[in-house]
């Protein structure tokens, strides 16, 4: 590819209505940086698509020229599937138009779009689909991987209210995937990561949520962490579907809500969402301000965007970021000892392990009704090293690495494949289950060559 004729790519750029960038270009560098800063690679060329055409072309000419081949929406995945060596990246970040229409509670936005761009358009409306907690995340990831968020126990993963979606697939042909066209591309799609085509347009069924929710933090110090995670543990088994309680372990950033004596100092976080009247979410949190002595609390009732948000100052673009994931059908006494063992040797003060709760309408579908498989997984835990000095990789990595197997033997044995890094290869059979027959055999229709291979591949059977 870095020898490609000059004319080759002249003939890229004819009837290109985007952005193609080479690495001579001035824009090059800050194109091919992604939100993981472990991520280091040169493609040799970027096509920053405007239109679901460009993409088009885009594809054809990777499978034409025989060049590896990268997808860019919000650039935000942990293994750095968005961008590639040698090759061509189609960057979709320009392509984020939404579309809502209220009254049959449907929107239409593009493949580039953030999660803050869908709960823009959408909570204008005061409307909303379940999607992840860092506005600054890729639609189309998160949704291609399944999806999961503060919603999510009241109406399901994100992939659970995709309606339809338009796609590029390897042969260049755009077509439109839905329950009834393409229905196994469809089913694919749901879960089966970026194998099967560029989506350059997702549809999604929205509820009625906020503009206002009741949301918030209430803060343990790390002393109260066991006592906490096992009232925690029960509470959450009879909480309603509205109500969202995660758990973050961690060292204490400098909230202005937290005395400063508690600042960098280990804490045990709940942070929680009610979907529905605040009034009524009200007394049905109230237990969680009793599971010992709160060192800070700041919930109240707030924008559900300004929630969405306030978890980004924690995750922001060029930090070193590791992850290993489990899920878990239940937080067994063991788990919990591992934990707070794990948070007692933190690497860096950026790392923290979260269990994000599911349950409620997540577990209804049936395992094999979408690629996405773990519906018996109650919690998806993420242990997240981040730092800044490359000179702390070893240290930081080893850490999570640690800490993932000391917790292996109380997990599901499955794995969400959103939090997969990309030396887990080994875990893609995982991270489908039983479904991963299925998605071979429908990569083999639409994509028998593999040249969607930048993700945790699924090869075609």
């Amino acid at each position: 590819m870095t020898n490609l004729q000059a004319t080759l790519i002249d003939g890229l750029k004819e009837g290109f209505s985007g952005e193609i960038l080479l690495p001579s270009n001035d824009a090059y560098e800050g194109a091919r940086k992604i939100w993981n800063a472990m991520i280091d690679k040169r493609p040799a060329l970027i096509v920053r698509c405007a239109t679901t055409s460009d993409v088009v072309r885009a594809v054809n000419f990777a499978r034409e020229n025989g060049l590896l081949l990268a997808v860019r929406g919000g650039g935000h995945n942990i293994a750095g599937n968005a961008i590639c060596d040698d090759g061509i990246v189609i960057d979709l970040s320009g392509m984020k138009a939404a579309s809502v229409d209220v009254a049959a509670r449907r929107v239409t936005i593009e493949g580039g779009a953030t999660l803050a761009d869908l709960d823009a358009a959408t909570q204008a409306h005061g409307l909303a689909t379940p999607v992840g907690i860092n506005s600054t995340t890729g639609v189309a990831g998160l949704t291609l991987g399944g999806g999961f968020g503060w919603l999510s126990r009241k109406y399901g993963m994100t992939i659970d209210n995709l309606e339809s979606a338009e796609v590029v697939t390897a042969a260049g042909e755009v077509v439109r995937a839905n329950a009834v066209e393409h229905p196994d591309l469809f089913w694919a799609l749901r879960g089966g990561s970026g194998n099967f085509g560029v989506v350059t347009r997702f549809e999604f069924r929205l509820h009625p949520v906020g503009p206002d929710v009741l949301s918030g933090l209430i803060v343990y110090p790390i002393s109260a962490a066991k006592s906490v995670l096992q009232q925690y543990r029960e509470f959450v088994a009879k909480a309603p579907d509205e109500l969202s309680v995660w758990t973050v372990l961690r060292k204490a950033p400098p909230l202005p809500f937290l005395p400063g004596e508690v600042h960098g100092k280990g804490i045990i976080a709940l942070a929680l969402l009610y979907a529905g009247d605040p009034k009524k979410g009200e007394p049905l949190i109230e237990p969680l301000r009793r599971f010992g002595t709160p060192v800070g609390e700041h919930v109240g009732v707030q924008p559900y965007t300004a929630w969405q948000q306030a978890f980004d100052p924690l995750l922001t673009p060029g930090a070193r970021n590791y992850w290993k994931s489990h899920n878990f059908t239940e937080l067994k006494d063991g788990l919990l000892d591992a934990v707070i063992s794990s948070i007692g040797n933190l690497p860096s003060p950026q790392c923290e392990i979260f269990f994000g709760a599911l349950g409620g309408a997540t577990t209804r579908p049936a395992p094999d009704s979408a690629a996405y498989a773990h519906r018996d997984a109650q919690f998806v835990m993420n242990v997240h090293g981040r730092w800044d000095d490359p000179a702390d990789d070893k240290r930081c990595i080893g850490w999570a690495r640690d800490f993932f197997n000391a917790s292996a033997p109380f997990a599901s044995g499955g794995v969400y494949v959103n939090f997969l890094t990309a030396d887990e290869g080994d875990r893609v059979r995982a991270a489908y289950g039983p479904n991963y027959d299925r998605l071979a055999a429908v990569k083999r229709t639409y994509d028998p060559d593999n040249l969607f291979c930048v993700n945790q591949n699924i090869k075609p059977a």
